[in-house]
């Protein structure tokens, strides 16, 4: 058994608790100048935590007791290091301190290897999970969850779900994403984008900043805390596909499958500023809207023989543009814009050759849209202007949603999660936390949607679905530090 003894020697200083790894000894003398009583035992192989809660309620009885100091034997007597041991933070982080070679080398295997949707050209993120699964050691359980490709079935897209259990309840979820963008115009990249490459305190590859930055510093953030150890919540990995076109096939089926608790905390490291100093609580709607115009093809030299659908379609684009500002001028203090934003993005290719007239066009609109907001009125008024410019041109305009989902309730920012989130950025960057909100599109919003908070958080680098994208390399070890500090503080 393990006692826990108080001292009776008359000191000049407050007397201190003491917990030995000894039997009680019975005093045979008043001269002694020590007298050892039990105060309370624990077995053995009690976690320290436990020991150190026991000793905590004794000197809230007993007053003359001030402090507690546990004799280095006792992890000895006891071997309390055998999956029982107490982990110290300064030493998970001096272990993710020293892993840099091993994050460098496990993020350039993963960027190596392309991980987009069907929906964008690609083949899904099936090779890429199988690779990052192979850096997920020690963990309680690991689950796979495949989900077949609602534009091409033949296609599943992967979740990968690792877990390190806790005794207590709920699990400490850090939420990133496998897929990627398209890599855009190859010749803006001065290296190939799947070809990794460390250069100047950085590592450049398409990925590398969204979302591979997370997936690797959540990795080893979760990597040094040995299985057995976790006295409360528990600590998980999401690392989910389909987050960069309509998270349906990624964190929103997960969800709507019923795999996330209510005692659970969520942090997605998916947007950031650089020094690590805001957090997101709150996003904006998102909104994709694609217009189609129809004309009629017809020789360079002959347009009255035919209806330009490029003409149409930028007359229509610009004024589209200017009417949702218009339209929609509030200003919020949170937002980072603080504006909504209605921002002309994807295009199609009209004709091959310059003397000939297109006759259709179309492109759409990425529009970020203030909660203040209702984004089904917007999609209406849209509509109304499609229709004002097809009675003015004779043109047939189609006004379609792409995508639209409504901003969740803002994150709750006095419970005991986000202080923990937000003192362990703290102790790590050396700077409080702003909280802001974003123009939203990340794997929170769907939490906040279901009812939970969830906090977006990493250091940004600002390179992100731009050509030579890049991870800082002290952002990566800095944030690992910052998630494997707040897994201390709620799990252990």
């Amino acid at each position: 058994m393990i006692y826990i003894m108080r001292s009776e020697r008359v000191l000049k200083r407050p007397p201190v608790l003491r917990i030995r790894p000894f039997q009680p000894v019975i005093p045979t003398s008043r001269k002694q100048q020590d007298v050892w009583t039990e105060c309370h035992s624990l077995s053995c192989m009690a976690r320290y935590s436990r020991i150190m809660r026991a000793a905590g309620r004794y000197i809230a009885k007993h007053p003359r007791y001030t402090s507690v100091v546990m004799r280095p034997s006792l992890s000895k007597h006891y071997n309390l290091l055998r999956g029982h041991s107490i982990m110290r933070l300064e030493d998970i982080l001096k272990k993710i301190e020293t892993s840099r070679d091993d994050m460098i080398s496990d993020m350039m295997a993963m960027i190596r290897i392309p991980a987009i949707g069907p929906l964008n050209g690609g083949k899904g993120e099936g090779l890429r999970a199988d690779k990052v699964t192979e850096f997920l050691k020690g963990y309680d359980s690991i689950e796979r969850v495949d989900v077949k490709d609602i534009h091409e079935p033949t296609v599943l897209r992967p979740n990968i779900l690792a877990k390190k259990k806790g005794k207590g309840k709920g699990t400490v979820w850090i939420i990133s994403h496998l897929d990627t963008v398209l890599p855009g115009d190859l010749d803006e990249w001065k290296t190939p984008p799947y070809e990794p490459v460390v250069k100047d305190g950085r590592i450049y590859g398409l990925g590398t900043e969204d979302n591979g930055q997370a997936v690797i510093s959540s990795i080893y953030a979760s990597k040094f805390f040995d299985r057995g150890t976790l006295t409360r919540k528990s600590i998980g990995l999401a690392i989910v596909a389909d987050e960069e076109t309509t998270s349906t096939m990624g964190i929103e089926h997960l969800i709507n499958a019923g795999l996330f608790g209510p005692d659970d905390v969520f942090i997605v490291p998916d947007w950031g500023v650089p020094g690590g100093t805001m957090v997101a609580v709150a996003e904006k709607h998102l909104i994709w809207l694609k217009f189609a115009i129809e004309g009629k093809q017809t020789h360079g030299s002959t347009p009255q023989k035919g209806l330009n659908a490029y003409r149409v379609s930028a007359k229509l684009l610009v004024d589209v543009m200017d009417r949702l500002e218009k339209k929609y001028p509030d200003n919020d203090q949170l937002f980072r814009p603080q504006v909504s934003t209605f921002e002309p993005t994807k295009s199609i290719a009209t004709v091959g050759n310059i003397n000939t007239i297109p006759g259709y066009h179309e492109f759409c609109l990425d529009i970020r849209l203030l909660p203040s907001y209702d984004p089904d009125d917007l999609v209406a008024f849209a509509k109304e202007v499609g229709a004002e410019w097809e009675k003015r041109t004779g043109a047939k305009i189609t006004v379609s949603v792409e995508q639209r989902t409504r901003s969740g309730k803002p994150s709750d920012i006095s419970g005991p999660e986000f202080l923990a989130l937000r003192d362990s950025i703290s102790s790590v960057v050396g700077k409080e936390p702003e909280t802001v909100g974003v123009g939203g599109g990340t794997c929170a919003n769907f939490f906040r949607l279901a009812g939970y908070n969830a906090y977006v958080w990493q250091t940004g680098g600002g390179s992100l679905h731009q050509p030579n994208e890049y991870c800082e390399l002290s952002n990566l070890i800095s944030d690992a530090k910052v998630f494997a500090t707040l897994f201390h503080k709620l799990c252990v």
